[in-house]
């Protein structure tokens, strides 16, 4: 397997990190401060790979990445889903019963609620968890934890007092692989995904009439959200996730119709859907 250079966002220990060791046994990650860096350094060549988290089954869409997707130079050319597992990680010699806070990313403790009111431990928002988990380590104050990954765990010298106290089993992220260009050849008998974004035309029914040729051609759309453009209320831009490839003739003719109503149609990437879908 390919040594890859992995760009992520986040502190080492991160969810981010964890996935690109997962997705890549062999790759070397490097933590980045912003998305725009993650993007950046793939662009020039620094890193073979960004990983981007897009999606999560319980917070929904990652907030600013379908702004940054378009302006990027890179191209996605796969997907990789996440299990999410919360722990709550300590100073060693702590124990359940000292502990009074939690600190971590606002989405990881909404996802830990029920156990947090259970245990009647405070939940104290922090920028993120794997810094959460840096913080706890820093300080010896042992009625203090941090909810984070079992890898912050060991590269923070934490121990864990509790492992997956996250509420919903079910917890996934979905990350977008990129790279600065297409380079492998379509795949036989697999099944592909295309990811692209669109701006209708300012026309009666444009989005209507935009989305229908993929009804017509019987293209299965996966996914579609709207969003704004710079703050207006007027101009809104569409993601979308589409069952199929570009050279397939019934999405051809899609594209085909949704250009006729849109003054914006980019492909950002077409890539193999994971076998996570089927499981799921």
């Amino acid at each position: 397997m390919k040594k890859y250079k992995i760009a992520y966002q986040g502190k080492p220990g991160a969810y981010s990190h964890m996935a690109c060791l997962q997705a890549f046994p062999q790759s070397t990650p490097i933590s980045c401060e912003t998305f725009e860096e993650v993007f950046s350094k793939t662009s020039c060549q620094e890193t073979d790979i960004s990983l981007i988290p897009v999606e999560n089954s319980q917070a929904g869409r990652v907030a600013d990445i379908h702004n940054l997707l378009p302006k990027s130079k890179l191209v996605i050319t796969g997907e990789y889903f996440h299990k999410i597992n919360h722990n709550l990680l300590a100073l060693p010699g702590s124990n359940l019963s000292k502990i009074r806070t939690a600190e971590s990313h606002l989405h990881a403790l909404a996802q830990c609620k029920d156990f947090l009111s259970k245990k009647k431990i405070q939940a104290v928002v922090a920028a993120d968890t794997a810094g959460a988990a840096e913080d706890i380590s820093k300080n010896k104050d042992k009625t203090r934890s941090a909810i984070a990954s079992e890898l912050a765990a060991k590269i923070y010298n934490l121990i864990i007092l509790e492992r997956n106290i996250e509420d919903a089993k079910h917890n996934t992220t979905r990350f977008l692989i990129m790279k600065d260009k297409l380079e492998e050849e379509r795949i036989k008998n697999k099944d592909y995904i295309t990811s692209f974004i669109f701006k209708v035309r300012n026309i009666p029914s444009a989005l209507y009439k935009a989305l229908g040729g993929f009804s017509t051609n019987k293209v299965n759309m996966l996914k579609i959200e709207s969003y704004m453009l710079k703050g207006s209320f007027n101009a809104t831009q569409f993601f979308a996730d589409i069952e199929g490839h570009p050279e397939d003739e019934n999405v051809r003719l899609a594209f085909e119709e949704l250009g006729f109503f849109s003054k914006e149609v980019k492909v950002l990437g077409y890539y193999p859907a994971s076998n996570f879908r089927k499981k799921s």
